[in-house]
């Protein structure tokens, strides 16, 4: 297949030039009946092609086109036997790979880290999460991916189970021995379901870790738009058949999806896949040798840490992504909330994200020299006006027991529910999420009973100054548990 061709944009482009006269929606109709300033801000290149699914642009619910033609091509670059694109983000994409593989009471392997869209998904299909914890790094604190050896217990545990879900790369950019997770996966019969939200670009550099399809899982659900160039909200779903239907991927796909799909949207994934597809290695190239640089000079930094190559080694953590720049600032005696702040006031500089010891800021085909000279010399600025510890400041990350599992999250879900004070809620079965950050690890899922070492744990954590996520209640006073069915007296 020729990579330099975009079907879906060009034919897109081709209908505009046509000017047809429409009877149809949008309503702007090329931008000519909306807000003016808008309509000058966005141009009218792009209005020209806002349209909705007319026979002839296709229909991703029903793809014959040239929006069948862009996924073939899509699926050849990215080494998969069927592509489908998602204008619901990677979150659509994760649910459709959850529900395409479970049914109601269904067990699926997943880490305690997940993604909301995986917790959505459960609740939704009303399977039956198989926790694994995942390794956790002590001198960064944060979580790293599950290990070979914790699935072929899981495994071992739950050969019944529908799938295996792993986030690979992890935000950070550490990846496991994806290959050897789906060797015994697939041992088992068990399909291999890759949340691979953080690694659309790892396909196309043989510097960078093996991807999804190259590892050999079923699916993988890519975010396109976060690394690879095309608009935010636009994902695809690469599959690999065999365990998995890509009939049935098709159909639950649908059903997730809007029927006004955005045609944007699905062009930018049409030509971000020839650029990766054609640039990919070239751009790569020069990221890797940006953030290389980076990582150099951050480290030359007094107090501040930002890790290489050495943070490989143990079984969670076989491949990294050197694009992504973990830097530690708990040295400088502020947390990385603190540096987050400073850097957007003082240097309108943005992180991707930002926790007690860390920030990340990731390195793409969009930055030059420029912004990493300028990030350098914010943190050298940071470093200079803090007030360090001088001596290395050493961190216990603790993880909270995994809660017996009383009801499905489904079941939990649309529950009858209450709201108690936390401290009588042992041995209550939870309504909520709660989850500390970091390391991004659930206390507590709709479905599971209440301890008091992990009530303890919640307040050891709150103490610390972290955020807690999830309830209705942000001071944790309270919690909405599952009502008791009390027999009359």
């Amino acid at each position: 297949m020729n990579q330099l061709t975009t079907p879906l944009f060009t034919g897109l482009k081709e209908h505009a030039a046509k000017k047809p006269t429409q009877f149809h929606i949008p309503g702007h109709k090329t931008g000519k009946g909306m807000d003016q300033e808008y309509r000058e801000f966005l141009g009218d290149s792009a209005l020209s092609i806002d349209l909705i699914n007319i026979e002839p642009l296709d229909d991703l619910h029903h793809p014959h086109g040239m929006i069948r033609d862009a996924q073939e091509l899509a699926a050849e670059a990215f080494g998969a036997d069927y592509t489908f694109f998602s204008v619901q983000g990677t979150s659509g994409a994760i649910m459709t790979m959850i529900m395409s593989v479970c049914h109601p009471g269904d067990k699926i392997i997943v880490p305690r880290n997940v993604h909301k869209s995986i917790t959505t998904a459960i609740i939704f299909s009303g399977a039956k999460p198989v926790f694994i914890h995942p390794e956790l790094d002590e001198k960064l604190g944060i979580s790293h991916g599950i290990t070979p050896k914790a699935v072929q217990k899981a495994c071992e545990a739950h050969p019944d189970a529908k799938g295996v879900l792993v986030i690979n790369p992890t935000y950070f950019g550490i990846t496991a021995d994806l290959t050897h997770i789906v060797e015994i996966a697939h041992s088992y019969d068990i399909p291999v379901l890759v949340d691979e939200a953080h690694g659309v670009h790892i396909h196309f550099h043989d510097q960078l870790p093996l991807s999804a399809m190259q590892a050999g899982a079923d699916l993988a659900a890519t975010s396109v738009h976060k690394l690879g160039g095309s608009l935010t909200q636009s994902s695809v779903l690469n599959l690999r058949e065999g365990l998995v239907s890509h009939g049935r991927v098709q159909s639950i796909l649908s059903m997730l999806t809007t029927t006004s799909t955005s045609y944007i949207l699905l062009a930018s994934l049409d030509t971000a896949r020839r650029h990766l597809a054609i640039n990919g290695k070239a751009l790569l190239d020069d990221c890797i040798k940006l953030a290389t640089n980076a990582r150099d000079r951050i480290n030359s930094i007094p107090h501040l840490y930002c890790p290489g190559e050495e943070i490989l080694g143990s079984d969670a953590t076989y491949g990294y992504d050197p694009t992504k720049l973990i830097i530690s600032v708990k040295n400088l005696g502020i947390t990385g909330y603190d540096a987050e702040v400073w850097l957007r006031k003082q240097h309108n500089i943005e992180v991707e994200l930002s926790d007690l010891y860390n920030l990340l800021c990731i390195i793409t085909p969009g930055d030059t020299q420029v912004e990493v000279d300028k990030l350098i010399h914010a943190l050298s600025t940071l470093a200079a006006e803090s007030t360090p510890t001088h001596q290395e400041k050493d961190m216990t990350v603790k993880v909270p027991d995994i809660p017996v599992l009383a009801l499905t999250p489904r079941d939990a879900f649309y529950a009858s529910t209450e709201r108690i004070p936390m401290k009588h809620a042992v041995g209550r079965i939870s309504a909520e999420f709660v989850m500390v950050y970091p390391p991004g690890i659930p206390i507590f899922l709709p479905g599971e009973i209440i301890t008091e070492d992990n009530i303890q744990y919640i307040k050891e954590n709150m103490e610390a100054g972290l955020p807690v996520q999830g309830p209705q209640d942000d001071t944790l006073e309270n919690i909405h548990v599952i009502k008791e069915q009390r027999a009359f007296q």
